[in-house]
């Protein structure tokens, strides 16, 4: 598989820790990105507003994601809680990503080096 673009990613409803083993053409080893950290909303006039300004800032967060995943031919997604489902559903609503083969996982808080790993470990790398 080592021909093939990969992608793995340990999500929350904070951060985002992307490795990959390409760049825009080139297949290589994995690599750590830089981590995606989400804007978290303070202090709304009202709960609407507060709602709106969460699925704005959900967007934002998942669209800075989505351009590390470019020319991904295979996603892996983990982390605590809902939020990599919801990460997965985003990118197969966006026609680039429509076909793009994800799996889910669950995991816990895990430091960048073992993120790493773990992707290392799921694509036999």
């Amino acid at each position: 598989m080592p021909d093939k673009k990969l992608a793995g990613i340990w999500i929350d409803t904070e951060k985002a820790i992307v490795a990959r083993n390409h760049d825009a053409q080139n297949v290589s080893e994995f690599i750590l990105c830089k981590p995606v950290k989400a804007e978290i909303q303070h202090g709304n006039s009202s709960e609407n507003a507060g709602n709106n300004a969460e699925i704005t800032n959900r967007n934002k967060f998942f669209k800075e994601i989505e351009k590390l995943l470019t020319n991904s031919q295979e996603v892996y997604i983990t982390g605590p809680g809902v939020t990599q489902e919801e990460l997965k559903h985003f990118l197969h609503d966006t026609a680039q990503f429509r076909d793009l083969k994800i799996t889910l996982g669950t995991s816990q808080k895990m430091a960048d080096e073992k993120v790493l790993e773990t992707v290392k470990e799921y694509f036999n790398s």
